[in-house]
C-alpha cells in the first residue's frame, strides 16, 4: 500500500453509528458480564491505578467506548468466517477479539506478549489485530474527515482564537517519526531520517480540540517537513483553492485574511500555511505574533504527542514492521483516538498531557517563503498588535 495520503483515495462513507450503542447486540450490562469472564483470563496486566477501575487501566478508554468501538467494526470482523481461539479451544467472541486488538495497539506490547497474557498465541493476535485495522479503515473514516459545513469550520476557528487570539486560523500542522527496528537485508538509505534513525513520518493537521482533521503517512524519514507536505494530496488542494477556501477576514481597508493553517519553521510560509518569525531581534509586534502563533500550534504537538502514548504501537522504536502495513496501522490509531475525543471519555481527563513526539529531532528550517504570504503575516502582525489602520 503506498502512501495515506489525506484520503485522495475515498471510500464510500458509512453512515454514522449512534456512540450510545451496545456491542453485539448487548446491553451495557452485558459487556459487563463479558469483562467479568474475559478479566478473569488475564494474565500479569496492570492493576488498577487510583481513578481507574481495571477495564480502563488496560484498556486506556472507558466501556461506553470500547462498546462503540464494537459495534463500528462488527459487521467487518464478523462478516467473514474466521475460527480465532484461546488456548483452552474457545472460540473468540467479537469482544474478546477487539479486546485483544485494542491491547496490541495501546500497549505496544509485542505479538507473544500480548498472546502470553491473553492466553492465546502470537498468530492469532497478529491476524485478529490485522482484521481489526481493516475495520477501522473500513467502517471509521467518518471519524477522520475534513470539517464538511461552514458552521463547523466557524465553530473550529472560533476555538482557535480563543487560544490565543489568531483570527480565521482552521488548523495546525506538524510531523513526527514512526521509528522502526529494520532487518539487515532491508536498510536502505531512503528511510534513514536527519536523526540516523530508520523511520516512516506522519504529518497531521489538527483543530482545537487535538482531533485530526488530515493526515498523511507512509512517507519514509528521509524526507523533510517540507518535501512531505508538498507530496501531499493536502498540498494539492489548497493550492488549487479547494480547500481553506472559505469565508475570509477583513483584516483593515483593502487587506483581507484567508482561511489558513499554522505550522512551525519547518513548513514553508504560504497563503495558507502562515509560519512564525525567524531570528532573535524582532520587533515588539513580531515578538507578540510569535508567542501568539507558538501557543496556537503547540495544539498540533499535543496531539501527536498524545496519539504516541496512548497507542503505544507506533511509539519507540517498532521491530521489523511490514512498511506496506504499517501507514495502515498508523491511520487506524488516528482513528481511534479522534474516536475517543468524539466518545468525549472521560478517561482522557486522567492522561497526562505531554508536548513531546519526537525526543531527540531537531528543527529544520524551511528557507522557502511566498512574497504574498510574507505580507500578509505582517498585516497580521500588526492588527494583533493593534497597529493596523483601519
Amino acid at each position: 500500500m503506498g502512501p495515506v495520503r489525506g484520503y485522495k483515495r475515498r471510500r464510500k462513507m458509512d453512515k454514522k453509528v449512534d456512540p450510545n450503542a451496545s456491542a453485539s447486540g448487548s446491553s451495557e450490562d452485558g459487556c459487563l458480564d463479558w469483562w467479568d469472564v474475559f478479566s478473569k483470563r488475564i494474565s500479569g496486566l496492570s492493576s488498577p491505578s487510583k481513578d481507574l477501575d481495571k477495564f480502563e487501566s488496560v484498556f486506556r478508554i472507558s466501556r461506553k467506548t470500547f462498546n462503540y468501538i464494537c459495534t463500528l467494526v462488527k459487521e467487518h470482523m464478523m462478516a467473514k468466517q474466521a475460527n480465532f481461539m484461546f488456548s483452552n479451544g474457545k472460540p473468540m467472541s467479537l469482544n474478546d477479539q477487539v479486546a485483544v486488538s485494542l491491547r496490541r495497539l495501546g500497549s505496544g506490547d509485542s505479538l507473544i506478549a500480548v498472546a502470553e497474557s491473553f492466553g492465546t498465541n502470537h498468530s492469532t493476535v497478529s491476524q485478529v489485530t490485522w482484521r481489526f485495522v481493516e475495520a477501522m479503515e473500513e467502517r471509521g473514516l467518518h471519524h477522520l474527515q475534513w470539517p464538511s459545513t461552514e458552521q463547523e469550520m466557524s465553530e473550529i476557528k472560533s476555538k482557535f482564537e480563543n487560544i490565543r487570539g489568531l483570527p480565521n486560523c482552521c488548523g495546525a500542522i506538524d510531523t513526527t517519526h514512526i521509528m522502526m527496528l529494520l532487518p539487515q537485508s532491508d536498510l536502505a538509505d531512503v528511510w534513514l531520517d536527519r536523526q540516523k534513525n530508520h523511520s516512516m513520518v506522519l504529518q497531521a493537521v489538527v483543530d482545537a480540540d487535538m482531533r485530526f482533521r488530515d493526515i498523511v503517512t507512509g512517507w519514509p524519514g528521509k524526507m523533510n517537513e517540507s518535501l512531505v507536505l508538498q507530496s501531499s494530496n493536502f498540498f494539492e488542494l489548497c493550492e488549487k483553492g479547494e480547500r481553506l477556501n472559505g469565508n475570509k477576514m477583513k483584516l483593515s481597508e483593502g487587506t483581507e485574511l484567508r482561511e489558513y493553517i499554522v505550522g512551525d519553521s519547518s513548513f514553508p510560509l504560504l497563503s495558507w500555511l502562515v509560519t512564525p518569525y525567524q531570528g532573535k531581534e524582532l520587533s515588539e509586534s513580531r515578538a507578540e505574533f510569535n508567542r501568539r502563533h507558538f501557543a496556537t500550534r503547540m495544539v498540533a504537538r499535543r496531539a501527536l504527542a498524545r496519539l504516541k502514548d496512548m497507542w503505544r504501537i507506533i511509539q519507540g522504536e517498532m521491530w521489523r514492521p511490514d512498511k506496506h502495513r504499517l501507514p495502515r496501522f498508523i491511520l487506524a490509531c488516528c482513528i481511534l483516538h479522534n474516536i475517543v475525543i468524539d466518545m468525549e471519555d472521560e478517561v482522557l481527563d486522567e492522561l497526562p498531557l505531554s508536548h513531546h513526539h519526537d525526543s531527540g529531532y531537531r528543527q529544520e528550517i524551511c528557507e522557502s517563503t511566498d512574497e504574498t504570504a510574507s505580507i500578509l503575516r505582517e498585516q497580521l502582525s500588526l492588527y494583533l498588535s493593534g497597529r493596523l489602520p483601519p
